[in-house]
């Protein structure tokens, strides 16, 4: 098509955490081309230079509001290492339980609130399911919207219960907690647990949990939701049902490139025979699964508001020197460009479930390619998978069991804390000299997902999931929001602090 006839649209995207605006190249049928401009700029890699070696505790839980408890915990593992310290076995099933109350409480924050909610866009008035759509998610009037806060904001109280606060909770410490939940905090959790537990299985999932992990195939999940009514009526049932009508099972392709640093390290549990971690660590580069390695990770700035370097860096020798004259047309965002063997690559719930080889999810992949449909479904249903897990540290934790194991002095060296956050693999990297943070990197999940071009001018994840994309209305291309919610950006992990131009 001739220059003349392309048109290049810039969208500012809301309903995200931060900031974000798209730029894109259409040609009347279908977007050409795209940029992600996350646009503003985190300078927490640069304030933690010079402190002390516990600030990163505290500090880092900042860098965002939904997730800092992951934050949280990827500082302190980097510390764990750097100290050589074993944990007790209460403590890690405490800082997992947290981890695990924070991500079942952001998958439904999210599925509920911020994507559900595009199904309310003008685009769909004339679909079927719109009278039934503005009934279940209406902001702050939809039934399952009001519900959803509700039960959020209990599960939330376990962390809480056991670290004192949500958010920015510092009880995580180098060796341990430095908090002792008791029996009765542990009963407490118990029943805010079982309580969330029953309103999942019943209005999102409208199954017991067991029936849902019976599913390993596409046709299971048709069987599945043409067998119930309480399975339909689900808030579920209600995805499955018009995500295809509105055609996410045909968009939001991407790379096909997925990774996944392991969640949750899981202590021996007597009688029980499991893996070391809830779901493994791996990369998969077009269906090929290979073991995952840190030291394959680097970051590029390439295009990004950075004071560039060649190639890209691993974490431990990258800089963060913001480049704000403007003299650099090129660079577009503010969030760095992660890599995996100078690979772009999707992470999030629906790369945990390819890479921990789920069935379901690996037949819908492997049938479909990666879409806007599979990635909301694995999100969706994460709670499922993690919400057993939960039932059964709350019963072993033993509150006369130790909680901490000393660490009289942090020794001058480099630590990493790797996990999966709520929205995918976060890193910290960190090297104390002097008995002082010289250097500290962070990698975010949105960074990842969100990253600019390369070194080599590769798309990151969601830019490349845009291509090919057709547009009913170039004016409400609410399309492009589907993509991007499905990764649900949190594009102040990525990128943070204001800069006045």
């Amino acid at each position: 098509m001739p220059a003349a006839d392309r048109r290049i649209l810039t969208i500012p995207l809301n309903r995200v955490e931060g900031d974000l605006a798209l730029h894109l190249e259409y040609d009347g049928a279908e977007v050409t081309n795209s940029w992600s401009s996350g646009i503003m700029f985190r300078g927490f890699e640069n304030m933690l230079k010079g402190r002390g070696p516990l600030d990163g505790l505290v500090l880092t839980p900042r860098v965002c509001g939904i997730c800092g408890t992951a934050h949280l915990m990827a500082a302190a593992r980097a510390l764990d290492m750097l100290c050589g310290v074993i944990i007790p076995d209460n403590a890690v099933m405490i800082r997992n339980l947290a981890l695990m109350a924070e991500h079942v409480q952001s998958d439904i924050r999210h599925g509920i609130l911020m994507f559900m909610k595009d199904f309310l866009n003008p685009i769909y008035e004339n679909e079927s399911f719109y009278p039934e759509a503005r009934l279940r998610y209406e902001p702050f009037r939809g039934t399952s919207v009001i519900k959803a806060i509700q039960e959020t904001k209990r599960m939330l109280e376990i962390v809480a219960i056991v670290g004192g606060q949500w958010p920015n909770s510092s009880f995580m410490v180098p060796g341990g907690i430095a908090t002792a939940p008791t029996c009765n905090d542990m009963v407490s959790c118990g029943y805010i647990h079982k309580a969330f537990s029953n309103w999942y299985e019943r209005e999102i999932l409208g199954c017991t949990i067991e029936r849902w992990s019976a599913i390993t195939t596409r046709d299971d999940l048709e069987t599945w939701l043409a067998e119930s009514d309480a399975h339909r009526r689900s808030d579920l049932g209600f995805f499955l049902r018009c995500a295809r009508r509105a055609g996410l099972d045909k968009i939001g392709g991407g790379h096909d490139n997925f990774i996944s640093v392991g969640v949750q390290d899981l202590p021996p549990w007597t009688g029980q025979s499991l893996p070391v971690s809830l779901l493994s660590p791996g990369f998969i580069k077009k269906g090929e699964k290979t073991a995952f390695n840190q030291a394959r990770i680097s970051e590029h700035v390439a295009f990004s508001r950075f004071e560039g370097y060649g190639g890209g860096l691993h974490p431990f020798e990258g800089v963060t020197r913001p480049c704000v004259s403007g003299t650099n047309p090129d660079k577009y965002s503010w969030a760095k460009a992660p890599r995996y063997d100078d690979i772009p690559a999707e992470t999030g719930p629906l790369a945990e479930m390819l890479v921990d080889e789920n069935p379901l999810f690996s037949d819908l992949v492997r049938n479909q390619g990666p879409t806007v449909f599979s990635r909301q479904l694995a999100r969706l249903t994460r709670p499922a998978r993690i919400l057993p897990f939960m039932k059964k540290m709350i019963a072993e934790i033993n509150p006369k069991a130790p909680y901490y194991t000393t660490v009289k002095d942090i020794p001058d060296g480099r630590g990493y804390g790797l996990i999966e956050a709520s929205r995918g693999a976060l890193g910290h990297w960190m090297e104390i000299r002097d008995g002082v943070i010289h250097h500290y990197q962070i990698v975010t999940p949105t960074s990842w997902n969100g990253s600019p071009r390369d070194a080599n001018g590769i798309r990151g994840p969601w830019e490349e999931a845009m291509i090919g994309t057709r547009l009913r209305d170039p004016e409400n291309p609410v399309e492009l929001g589907h993509i991007v919610r499905s990764f649900d950006a949190c594009l102040v992990c990525a990128v943070h602090v204001c800069v006045k131009r």
